[in-house]
């Protein structure tokens, strides 16, 4: 088995309908982008289809928290980077960090921080991860030296915190 990629990384146009009168990326927009690069960075990179997955087995994630984080503006029609990586994860939940930079990876435009919970959908309930999903959770999981939000975005833009 080849080694599974432990940063994921797409590229996307920022689309009109997604922004605001100044032409800017609307903030609830970061999500949906970072979401939708996850979705398919997943099956591009591990072949792992969240939707197959849940209408096959019953079961998926649901979203438990987001921290994000907006540095710069995203701008209409501008080509971005993202970038994703599993920091930790256990028996139901995973912790997953997004980026957003320019074409070129020079400035960084957000980060996001979200929470996973492995859930039922046919119980409703909390589902603990089995052991095909915590052997490719071990495969890619990539964390980073910071233990807060805060602390990341020092690491990754230490003169945005000085700007501020």
């Amino acid at each position: 088995m080849s080694t599974l990629p432990k940063i994921l990384q797409s590229t996307t146009k920022i689309r009109f309908q997604d922004c605001d009168p100044f032409n800017h990326l609307n903030n609830s927009s970061y999500i949906n982008y970072f979401m939708n690069h996850r979705e398919d960075a997943l099956i591009e990179n591990y072949n792992f289809d969240i939707y197959k997955r849940a209408k096959k087995e019953g079961k998926s994630w649901v979203s438990s928290s987001n921290q994000i984080i907006y540095l710069k503006p995203a701008l209409l029609m501008e080509t971005v980077i993202i970038e994703s990586q599993l920091l930790s994860f256990n028996n139901s939940e995973l912790h997953v960090e997004m980026r957003m930079y320019n074409n070129d990876k020079s400035q960084l435009k957000a980060f996001i921080w979200s929470g996973f919970i492995h859930f039922n959908l046919l119980t409703q309930k909390r589902e603990y991860h089995d052991q095909e999903l915590m052997d490719l959770f071990k495969a890619v999981i990539n964390p980073v030296n910071s233990q807060s939000f805060e602390d990341r975005l020092i690491e990754l833009k230490p003169t945005v915190v000085k700007n501020v």
